[in-house]
């Protein structure tokens, strides 16, 4: 499969070997990877990543420096934010103190603005629990760089690294406080929630359950919020976050911000149906 024409059915291998695991599959996709890059056409890079993300999820001791390979060859050129997202991405579920320096000089040639992955990725290797809850609380902090932290976390979230999110929620929700009006959702504030709602639910079984009572009210403001920030396109993540943590009242605010498109305004309609009838969940 690895050898057919089609790039779809190189990705699936790469998939499959990534699901198969050990060293054999490894060495496969390393070679797969150098023959990939050397395409320099659209459908061998869509097998990078998928090579990217199959190493990512291969316990064995060489990936990391293979990924690391991969990031440097990135960072000598002018690389897609997209590539670099992929392999900060893998490179965080290798995470090792040794990477600290890697990335520390790949930043050096590839601006934290326009690769905000890999400056979160630095963030979270470089700082303990402690200091990444100070961190995210610090309103001196850009809201990108924030952002690039959540991104990296939705791909893995270690269970130390949990009691970081409630500072995450009240950074969110004080910066939201301070923006005026609908924005559109590439807002970099209004981005910063989104994201950061979205690793929530991709972690919901994991997360909800762990907030205190205070964190708890404390994202259903900010889900009321961003309801109301991101109108009228409006948050489907906020919809379905008050669905799981909101109360009766919050149906209300649901449905005003309801959007027109038929597909979305039914996630309005089962959240807030099922806020005003919690008894058939």
């Amino acid at each position: 499969m690895l050898k057919d024409p089609d790039a779809q059915v190189r990705q699936s291998a790469a998939f499959g070997l990534g699901e198969l695991g050990g060293t054999a599959s490894a060495r496969l996709l390393e070679q797969q990877l150098a023959i990939e890059e050397a395409r320099g056409d659209y459908d061998g890079a869509s097998v990078v990543e998928a090579i990217v993300g199959a190493l990512g999820r291969i316990e064995e001791a060489g990936v990391r420096a293979t990924l690391v390979r991969r990031l440097e060859k990135l960072a000598a050129g002018k690389p897609e934010p997209s590539d670099v997202f992929s392999v900060v991405h893998a490179l965080w579920r290798k995470r090792h103190p040794e990477l600290l320096p890697v990335i520390q000089r790949t930043l050096e040639q590839l601006p934290a603005a326009r690769y905000k992955s890999l400056l979160g990725l630095f963030v979270l290797l470089e700082k303990t629990p402690e200091a990444l809850r100070s961190w995210a609380l610090d309103p001196s902090i850009v809201v990108d760089h924030k952002t690039g932290v959540i991104t990296v976390l939705e791909e893995e979230l270690p269970g130390e690294l949990l009691a970081t999110l409630p500072s995450f929620i009240s950074s969110a929700h004080a910066s939201l406080e301070t923006v005026a009006g609908p924005q559109d959702e590439r807002h970099p504030v209004a981005y910063y929630c989104e994201c950061l709602a979205s690793l929530l639910l991709r972690h919901k079984e994991q997360v909800l359950p762990a907030l205190s009572k205070e964190a708890r009210s404390e994202l259903r403001a900010l889900a009321r919020k961003l309801i109301v920030v991101t109108a009228p396109n409006s948050s489907l993540r906020a919809a379905v976050l008050l669905q799981l943590i909101g109360q009766p009242e919050d149906a209300a605010l649901i449905e005003a911000h309801r959007p027109t498109d038929p597909t979305l305004a039914k996630v309005f309609d089962d959240a807030a149906h099922a806020l005003r009838h919690p008894q058939e969940k």
